[in-house]
C-alpha cells in the first residue's frame, strides 16, 4: 500500500513583494515535506498565490493596470521565491487558474444545496487589508483611527446586500470536531485560542461582497463576488482536480495532512474552513498548524520601524541553507520567534561552519591523504565506536515522532548534538596518533566517523538540502538511499571509489568591526 502525504502553504497574497514571513513559512513546510520523503512517502507539496479581492483591485487600479496583468506579475515573484528557497514543492496553484474557478462555484452550490447559504444585507467592520470582519470588541481606537486589536490594520464600516454562510450553527459542531480531533489544531495554545472563540457563539459570515467585482461572481447572481476566503481556502481542494471526487489525485491525498499556516490566519483554517467542508459533506484536514510571527530585534518588523529584513537579501549575501537552519533553529515553531543579523552569523559560524562544515572538511582531508582518498573499511567497532554509532540510530524513532508532531526544534537540537559529539569522537579518538602504530584502527576510526557523517547528513538532509547533498554526494551515496531507513547501513558506502574534493560547506563570518 502506498503511503501519501499532503502538506500546504498558505496561499500567499500578492499585494507586494514577498517578506520574511512568507519565506519563513515555506521553509517550516518544505523541511516537513521533505522529512516525509525520508520516509520514503508519496508527497504532494502545494504552495501558491491569492489573487481575488478588494485590496488587489485597489492596488492594481493605483498601479494603473488590469487586475489579472497586475496578478501575473506579482505572482511571479512568488513562484520564483519557490526556487530561491530551495522548495520541492510540486505544485503551484493561483486562484485565478481555470481549475480554481471551478472548484470554488462546486463548494458555493454544495453549501447553498445544504441550505447553509442565506441572502441578507450585512454592516458592520470590515478591514480591506486583513479581507477580514471584526465584531465591535475585536476594533479599538489608535491615533484617532479604528483598527483591529489583532492585526491593527484599519477597517471601515460596511453596509451592503450580501449572502450568508450559516456559521452561528455550527458552534457544537465544530466543538465536536475538536473534541474527537485532539491534534486538529497544533500547537496546543491555538488550539485553545480556537476553542474559547468557538465557545463565545459563531456569528453567520458574510461569504460575498458587491462593492468590488475582482473575484469570482456568485452563482445565479453576478453583481455578487465570493468572499476572498472561502474562495481561497478551497485552493487546497481545487488542486487535487475537485469536485471530481473520484479523481486519484484527489482520493489519495485529501484530507490534507497538513496546512502550515501563520497565526493571524489561524481562524479562517481552524473555524470557518471545517466549517465550509462539513456542511459540504467533505472531510475536513487532518492537522492546521499556526505558527508565531517572525520579529525583528523583538519587533513585530514593520516598514515605519526600519526593521524589515529581506529573505532574499540575507539569501545573497550568506546562503540558503544558511537562512534556512538560522529560522527552524532560532524561532520556537509555534511561538513568536525574535531574529537578527547578529544571531544569524553567530548561528552559521557555531553550528554550520564550526560543527558540521569543519567536521566534514577534516574527515575528508584527512582521508584523502591517508587512505588514499577512499572510505577505508571496518576491522573491528570497539565500545566508543558503537556508542557513537548506537546513539543516533537509538534515537531515530524519537526523531520520527518528533518531525510528526512538528516539534522541529527539539529534533535539530538533537541532531546537532550528534554533530558536537562525532567531532569530540574524532579529536578523542585521535586517528593521526595511531595510524603508524595501529593502521587497523585508525580505518576504524575513519569509518565509523564517516557513517556518523552519513547518518547526520540524511538527518539534516530536509533542513539544509544544499550542504548535505554535497555531503553525500562526494562519499559516492547515492540519492535513492538517502533515506530514514538506510541510516546506519554500511555496505551502502563506496570504498572502491575515490572520494571526490568537498569544497567548504559554509564559510566563517568575521565581524564587520
Amino acid at each position: 500500500m502506498s503511503k501519501n502525504f499532503y502538506i500546504t502553504t498558505p496561499i500567499y497574497y500578492p499585494s507586494g513583494k514577498p517578506h520574511m514571513g512568507h519565506a519563513y513559512s515555506s521553509i517550516v513546510a518544505d523541511i516537513f515535506a521533505r522529512f516525509k520523503k525520508l520516509e520514503d512517502y508519496n508527497v504532494l507539496f502545494l504552495t501558491g498565490t491569492d489573487e481575488h479581492g478588494q485590496k488587489i483591485q485597489k492596488e492594481a487600479k493605483k498601479n494603473n493596470k488590469d487586475p489579472k496583468v497586475f496578478c501575473d506579475e506579482l505572482s511571479e515573484t512568488f513562484r520564483s521565491l519557490t526556487k530561491v528557497l530551495n522548495l520541492s514543492n510540486n505544485d503551484f496553484i493561483r486562484t485565478t487558474e481555470k481549475r480554481h474557478h471551478k472548484s470554488v462555484v462546486d463548494l458555493w452550490n454544495r453549501l447553498v444545496t445544504s441550505g447553509d447559504i442565506y441572502l441578507d444585507k450585512y454592516s458592520g467592520w470590515y478591514s480591506v487589508s486583513d479581507e477580514a470582519f471584526y465584531d465591535e470588541d475585536e476594533i479599538e481606537i489608535i491615533n484617532g483611527n479604528k483598527v483591529s486589536k489583532s492585526s491593527g490594520s484599519n477597517v471601515e464600516w460596511v453596509e451592503e446586500e450580501s449572502y450568508f454562510f450559516k456559521l452561528s450553527s455550527w458552534s457544537k459542531k465544530l466543538l465536536e470536531f475538536y473534541n474527537k480531533n485532539p491534534k486538529f489544531i497544533l500547537p496546543v495554545s491555538r488550539r485553545n485560542e480556537v476553542i474559547k472563540f468557538v465557545e463565545k457563539g459563531l456569528k453567520d459570515l458574510s461569504i460575498s461582497r458587491t462593492s468590488f467585482s475582482w473575484g469570482i461572481p456568485v452563482p445565479k447572481n453576478e453583481k455578487h463576488v465570493i468572499y476572498v476566503w472561502l474562495d481561497a481556502l478551497t485552493n487546497y481542494i481545487s488542486a487535487l482536480n475537485f469536485p471530481n471526487v473520484e479523481d486519484k489525485k484527489y482520493k489519495d491525498y485529501w484530507p490534507a495532512d497538513i496546512h502550515i499556516i501563520g497565526k493571524d490566519i489561524l481562524r479562517f483554517h481552524a473555524v470557518f474552513w471545517p466549517a465550509f467542508l462539513l456542511a459540504a459533506k467533505l472531510s475536513p484536514p487532518k492537522r492546521v498548524f499556526g505558527h508565531g510571527w517572525i520579529l525583528s530585534d523583538e519587533k513585530k518588523m514593520s516598514k515605519s520601524l526600519g526593521n524589515i529584513l529581506d529573505p532574499l537579501e540575507i539569501i545573497n549575501k550568506y546562503g540558503i541553507d544558511q537562512l534556512r537552519y538560522y529560522l527552524v533553529k532560532e524561532v520556537s515553531l509555534g511561538n513568536d520567534g525574535s531574529i537578527s543579523m547578529e544571531n544569524l552569523k553567530n548561528c552559521i559560524n557555531n553550528d554550520l561552519a564550526n560543527n558540521y562544515g569543519n567536521l566534514c572538511q577534516r574527515v575528508f582531508s584527512f582521508i584523502k591523504k591517508n587512505c588514499e582518498n577512499k572510505i577505508p573499511k571496518s576491522k573491528r567497532l570497539n565500545i566508543s565506536d558503537k556508542q557513537l554509532l548506537n546513539n543516533l540510530k537509538n534515537n531515530v524513532p524519537k526523531l520520527i515522532n518528533l518531525m510528526n508532531n512538528q516539534e522541529l526544534n527539539e529534533y535539530i537540537k538533537i541532531v546537532v548534538s550528534f554533530s558536537f559529539d562525532a567531532n569530540k569522537y574524532f579529536n578523542d579518538s585521535e586517528p593521526w596518533a595511531v595510524k603508524k602504530k595501529d593502521p587497523d584502527r585508525m580505518k576504524t576510526i575513519l569509518f565509523t566517523i564517516v557513517q556518523q557523517i552519513k547518518n547526520i547528513s540524511i538527518l539534516l538532509n530536509p533542513i539544509i538540502p544544499n550542504a548535505t547533498n554535497k555531503v553525500l554526494s562526494i562519499m559516492n551515496y547515492s540519492n535513492k538511499n538517502i533515506k530514514i531507513d538506510k541510516i546506519n547501513e554500511d555496505n551502502l558506502l563506496n570504498h572502491d571509489k575515490e572520494l571526490d574534493n568537498l569544497e567548504i560547506l559554509f564559510n566563517k563570518i568575521e565581524n564587520d568591526n
